[in-house]
């Protein structure tokens, strides 16, 4: 720490003495581009452009005039890629990266760092979210999906850090504007209405959007209104492995030769995800000016999302239950270590049950709320600038309705194919799946409900005194914000026993990526889940103890800071250096129990735990103008970024279908860094750019993830004691107080990390051919103290995009290909799994009838790209997913 900690002083000490002479000889004079210049140009207003070289022209201004290391994006240019939220058109700055779990771009990362670890702002102010998806934990790095393309006005990417930046990033921090109505002419109206389509959902879905923008004669009093619904189909289709086995456990299958430590995977699964994704979100700006001195701005956020979906997995288990593995008869060859095929008979134990057929029916709607008021006086002289508000996001209702019929009967698998079964007229007939413990005592299904909220609250002031010197600017400032988050699940049954005969079902599935009877299997469809679900007498009164307890925690975060930066400038050095100061408290809730859970006396086994630290972190941005075109930057800063609000609080989130789980841990202290940049720009003609920078981050305190084993309880036990004392007894280490082995996956401090790598970029129109082109490559590597890769780094990533614009055409391709990288696994509580090289290519063709109306047609994912995941090796799968192309086509119109 104090190595570190001197390495960044010696810097900043080493680059002020650097240009301290340079400094003094020119104390008289005022560079054009001195910081309070910089500043101004920073926070340009938003100007209607039109045309993808006017749109990068004023990218490049803002990224020249800063004095960060920084990336900008326009409205204008967010509307010329072929996108459908935030974070896709984000795909082409350098260093950023998406991560495309479901074919489309959610969260971003930055010079190789962990979604979780950067920061997103709207307009200086955090957006509250709530998790959508059944199972997931609430994640600190934002979700682009919350977001419209419209609303935004400019986009920035700082990374390096100021000392006036909010903390909590360690890659870097995203700063989105919306439009204000003062920068908008009187009675501005603009829109869109397009047309989604994708192609293997087979479905297309209208969206449109709306802007409107008034302000009065005398220019002090604006209104800004911007709203829009959006819709698209999601489907993802693919084949999941949920584990491997040693060979060793499957004793009536061992053969001469076979490897007793090949790994044998446990499940293949096809599986199917259907989702109709909508968005409504209005955002309204109320800009109030009454003199050049004073001004206001409110501004009020809400975003409604239905994010319902159904998924379909039907896999067998080999190790379900001793007599399961009993039943497994042969296994095949091994190839890299790995049992690529095999045999099992019908279960023995008719209690059992050879293939699951899991179907889950979500019901999921995110409302978010956010309302923020900021004022600003500049002075003769001075000025200050203050900020109130408050964000709430919150599900209240996402529910899983869940039924898990099985069958009994003997089938092949192979681990490309997935399976064939000995009697596929038998496996098609609804009579033949039912629940597993038989018809009278069986287990069927259940009814899960997660309630989840997420809070920001914040005010923050900043004055700055201006000077005539080379020290030109002083800001200082407090703030202080509090995060709140609450998470609760209840679990309720019993679902009704009986057969998919009786449940009913619709044909048979088509899923991608079998060329087996695997892919067409028997089709319950959702009407029939939520009926058969809704149906059941669920017993609303008395939730799963265990679900409660284990997934019901409470965490409440409050920082409180203190900044000092100044500001210099002199002939052609300019920058600024200056120190921020964070108190964080965290109380972190959960409940802590023994024994058989009870929800009996819920107040005793409440637990809080409290922890108080605080940070000193200094930080240097220095830019050098060679007056040649060509800037040089260096940057250095201690910076601190705080682990998912789910791995910082007691609890646990158990899949007892599988033994494996995630928790948390409230001793988790932050990340901490020390973080140096370096980089090169030359403009060397009007609206071009090559650049190069260098990136270097010394992480301590590096969080890291470890599964162990963990004596848990099953709740199988609790739904059907039948079952559990019979199939379950024994397996996993079960015993028969309802305890299991379980590998968790809990959250710890695991000492040191570091990443380094560079980024190159360009960027240049040709002449006035109509062609241009931007493209850049960024290299990071990174690894934690023991050798392992850091999550979602890829160590290579390439982005390039030609364009065409002359007079009404447009046309424009996005190519983004980064390497294999380390993410999140396959299922809720899974250990993280690496995803193998991933393309996207999208292109965008535009014809513009006027200077008021204008229509686009758009492609993505048009290689149809495969995501695919593997454990350690890629002779390892665990997940091939296809989720086809995409297509919009809109019309837009401004006023």
């Amino acid at each position: 720490m104090k190595a570190r900690k001197s390495i960044l002083s010696a810097s900043i000490v080493a680059v002020l003495t650097c240009i301290g002479p340079g400094l003094a000889a020119a104390q008289d004079t005022q560079a054009a581009t001195s910081p309070s210049a910089s500043s101004e140009a920073t926070e340009l207003d938003t100007v209607v452009v039109t045309g993808i070289r006017a749109s990068l022209e004023k990218s490049l201004d803002t990224k020249r005039a800063n004095v960060t290391v920084s990336e900008a994006i326009t409205a204008e240019d967010i509307g010329k890629f072929a996108n459908t939220n935030v974070a896709e058109a984000m795909s082409q700055i350098p260093g950023v990266t998406l991560d495309r779990r479901f074919g489309q771009g959610e969260r971003v990362s930055i010079d190789g760092t962990d979604p979780s670890l950067n920061l997103t702002f709207l307009d200086g102010h955090p957006v509250a979210q709530a998790i959508w998806l059944y199972g997931e934990q609430p994640n600190r790095g934002f979700d682009y999906t919350l977001l419209a393309p419209e609303i935004l006005g400019r986009l920035e990417i700082i990374k390096s850090s100021e000392a006036r930046i909010t903390e909590g990033s360690l890659g870097g921090t995203v700063l989105m504007h919306t439009r204000q109505p003062l920068d908008m002419d009187a009675n501005s109206v603009a829109g869109s209405v397009s047309y989604n389509y994708s192609d293997q959902g087979s479905k297309g879905r209208p969206s449109a959007s709306l802007l409107y923008s008034w302000k009065n004669p005398e220019e002090t009093f604006g209104v800004s209104v911007a709203a829009q619904h959006y819709e698209e189909q999601v489907d993802r289709q693919g084949l999941e492995i949920f584990g491997y086995a040693k060979a060793s456990t499957f004793t009536n299958a061992a053969r001469a030769g076979l490897d007793p430590n090949a790994e044998v995977p446990n499940s293949i699964n096809a599986a199917w995800f259907q989702q109709h994704r909508k968005r409504d979100s209005a955002v309204v700006n109320l800009q109030f000016k009454p003199s050049d001195e004073w001004e206001f701005n409110l501004s009020g956020l809400y975003i409604k999302e239905n994010f319902d979906n159904y998924n379909q997995s039907l896999y067998s288990f080999l190790t379900w239950n001793d007599g399961t593995v009993a039943a497994v008869n042969r296994l095949g060859d091994a190839k890299n270590g790995v049992v690529t095929s095999g045999h099992s008979n019908a279960n023995a134990d008719p209690l059992g049950g050879t293939v699951l057929y899991d179907n889950n029916v979500r019901e999921s709607e995110v409302e978010t709320k956010g309302l923020d008021l900021r004022t600003a006086f500049d002075g003769e002289g001075w000025g200050f600038k203050g900020q109130i508000g408050r964000s709430k996001s919150e599900n209240k209702h996402l529910a899983q309705y869940f039924i898990e019929p099985v069958y009994n009967g003997g089938f092949s698998w192979d681990i490309d194919r997935g399976i064939t079964f000995d009697n596929p007229d038998a496996a098609r007939n609804p009579a033949n799946w039912g629940p597993s413990g038989g018809l009278v005592n069986g287990w069927m299904g259940n009814n899960g409900v997660f309630s989840t909220e997420s809070k920001d609250t914040y005010g923050q002031v900043d004055f700055n005194v201006e000077f005539d010197s080379v020290f030109n600017n002083l800001q200082f400032g407090v703030r202080r914000a509090k995060h709140e988050e609450s998470f609760e699940l209840n679990i309720y049954g019993p679902v009704n026993r009986g057969t998919l005969a009786d449940v009913g079902t619709v044909g048979l599935t088509d899923i991608r990526g079998f060329s087996n009877d695997h892919g067409r299997h028997i089709q319950v469809g959702r009407g029939n889940v939520l009926d058969w679900v809704k149906g059941s007498p669920l017993n609303f009164a008395n939730p799963d103890p265990a679900g409660f307890l284990n997934n019901t925690w409470a965490l409440e975060q409050t920082n409180t800071a203190a900044y000092v930066q100044a500001d210099f400038a002199s002939g052609a050095w300019r920058g600024n250096f200056g120190l921020r100061y964070v108190e964080s408290k965290t109380d972190a809730s959960g409940f802590v129990y023994g024994g058989a859970p009870s929800l009996d006396n819920l107040a005793s086994k409440w637990q809080t735990k409290s922890k108080k630290e605080d940070f000193v972190l200094p930080s240097l941005n220095v830019v050098y103008d060679t007056g040649n075109d060509v800037l040089l930057r260096f940057a250095a800063a201690k910076v601190i970024a705080w682990a998912p609000y789910n791995q910082m609080v007691n609890n646990t989130f158990l899949n007892d279908t599988t033994y494996n789980g995630s928790g948390g841990n409230a001793d988790l202290s932050p990340y901490e860094s020390t973080n140096f940049n370096l980089s090169a720009e030359w403009y060397f003609a009007e609206q071009s750019v090559l650049a190069a920078s260098v990136f270097y981050k010394d992480i301590s305190n590096y969080i890291d993830s470890a599964a162990r084993i963990e004596r848990q309880y099953n709740s199988i036990r609790d739904t059907n004691r039948v079952v559990f004392d019979t199939t379950l007894v024994g397996f996993h280490g079960c015993t028969s107080d309802g305890y299991c082995d379980y590998d968790i996956q809990r959250p710890r401090n695991a000492g040191k990390g570091k990443v380094k790598g560079f980024n190159v970029s360009y960027q240049q129109p040709f002449a006035d051919t109509g062609f241009g082109l931007t493209a850049n490559y960024t290299y990071a590597d990174g690894e934690n103290n023991t050798g392992d890769p850091l999550p979602y780094q890829s160590r290579d990533s390439v982005a390039i995009s030609p364009y065409y614009e002359n007079g009404p055409l447009t046309l424009r391709l996005s190519y983004n290909w980064r390497s294999h990288y380390l993410a999140g696994g396959y299922v809720a509580g899974a250990a993280p799994a690496s995803v193998d090289a991933y393309s996207e290519l999208g292109a965008s063709v535009g014809w513009k009838f006027n200077e008021n109306m204008a229509l686009s047609f758009d492609a993505m994912n048009i290689l149809d790209e495969e995501y695919v995941q593997y454990s350690g090796s890629k002779s390892k799968p665990v997940g091939t997913y296809h989720s086809g192309r995409r297509y919009m086509a809109a019309f837009r119109f401004n006023f």
